[in-house]
């Protein structure tokens, strides 16, 4: 409960206690102005919406580095990814400025500004996740009500086409990579991801089963660090291999130990990603006519290659490690496009089948009047004194459905 008293300077003492009991008050010229927030706060602690203004004087870049501590679900590389927005756009901006300070119109003005410098959209976008999930934070410690940072406007994605090799492309590719010939085959043929294939152990190799065992990944930091863990979706999983592939890795894989790296660096350390491109990855590329292709985008190839091999939706999420089939069709949309094609020329043939049809029940409409009841059909009666045809027993046809029939 709450109170107000008047004190001797004439002012009003407005008082409450929160939630935890502890004790708050303010001081207002007016009664009227300190009953106003008297029964605001109030209503506050009562309906649990309340928040300590005290708390909510904390900075947000107090509050970033607990905020970034808290991800424990993030991979290394997320990680390192995030702790850079924060350094490079977040902490610059928002460093000093209280939470209880930022507002919806400051963070909109923030991100205008951001996208006027040039910033990419997914850059952003990037950014105001960031401070979005700081202030989020604020929220669920009871630091503050709302958070400002949702709702705003966001620049849109820039949408890149994404570059496929043709088989023949992959296999030029593969006989110019050099020692790179079976890796890039692997990439190409089972959409690994490079984390994944330079993790691989020859023990992950099931040659008699035709699989791959992906149950690791290891991705460098900063340029520097590697960092091991699980594939992307935290998931193991077992990925086909085609025939052809099975017999490569037979004469230059599977012969070593089973704990040794299946794709070392020529020390026998993990294959770094900017290590072999310029050993071999970006030369063999300009020797085919894909300059600047990347590793990544041999993924990208074996989505396409199995999805014109035949394969549905769910395999090709399960090969590539998908969380779900649903972001294998946003991501490969242009894959289908033939599958749409495909669809519009077997409505063309029902609906050619369908006029065909009802056109031939009208020229042989069987006779219920035949005196032998056999229910053969008879010859449609034509009414030659009036438009269009009509049948014994049949309503007459329109003049637009007469045209349609008469040019099947």
């Amino acid at each position: 409960m709450g109170s107000i008293a008047r004190r001797p300077d004439g002012t009003y003492r407005p008082r409450y206690r929160d939630a935890q009991g502890k004790e708050h008050a303010r001081h207002f010229k007016r009664k009227v102005d300190a009953q106003r927030w008297l029964d605001e706060v109030t209503a506050a602690v009562q309906t649990g919406s309340y928040v300590d203004p005290k708390p909510a004087r904390l900075t947000v870049g107090e509050l970033a580095p607990v905020w970034l501590a808290g991800k424990i679900n993030l991979k290394p590389t997320s990680r390192a990814r995030y702790a850079d927005v924060l350094k490079t756009h977040v902490i610059p901006r928002w460093r000093d400025v209280p939470l209880i300070r930022v507002t919806h119109g400051d963070v909109q003005a923030w991100l205008s500004e951001l996208s006027a410098a040039g910033l990419a959209g997914a850059s952003v976008r990037k950014a105001q996740g960031v401070l979005s999930g700081i202030r989020g934070l604020a929220v669920k410690d009871r630091r503050l009500a709302v958070n400002p940072a949702l709702g705003v406007a966001l620049p849109p994605l820039e949408q890149q086409r994404r570059r496929y090799l043709t088989a023949e492309q992959l296999e030029a590719l593969a006989d110019a990579a050099g020692p790179g010939r079976v890796a890039v085959l692997v990439l190409g043929y089972c959409g690994l991801s490079w984390s994944e294939l330079a993790a691989l152990r020859v023990r992950n190799f099931d040659l008699l089963r035709r699989r791959v065992l992906i149950e690791e990944a290891v991705t460098e930091v900063d340029g520097k660090t590697l960092a091991w863990g699980t594939p992307k979706t935290h998931a193991r999983r077992s990925v086909p291999l085609p025939r052809f592939l099975v017999d490569e890795l037979a004469r230059t894989v599977v012969t070593r130990p089973p704990d040794e790296l299946a794709f070392p660096s020529p020390q026998g350390a993990v294959l770094r990603n900017r290590n072999a491109r310029s050993a071999w990855f970006d030369a063999a590329a300009a020797a085919i006519g894909e300059p600047g292709l990347t590793p990544h985008e041999l993924r990208h190839t074996a989505a396409s290659l199995a999805i014109k091999a035949g394969a549905n939706v769910k395999a090709v999420q399960r090969m590539l490690g998908h969380a779900s089939a649903a972001m294998t069709l946003d991501r490969y949309a242009d894959l289908f496009d033939d599958d749409l094609d495909d669809v519009a020329n077997r409505l063309d043939v029902l609906r050619s089948a369908t006029l065909r049809t009802f056109a031939d029940f009208l020229r042989t409409a069987p006779d219920p009047d035949r005196p032998d009841g056999t229910g053969e059909s008879a010859k449609p009666q034509v009414n030659h004194g009036g438009e269009g045809v009509e049948t014994r027993g049949i309503e007459p046809l329109t003049p637009a459905l007469q045209r349609r029939c008469s040019a099947n």
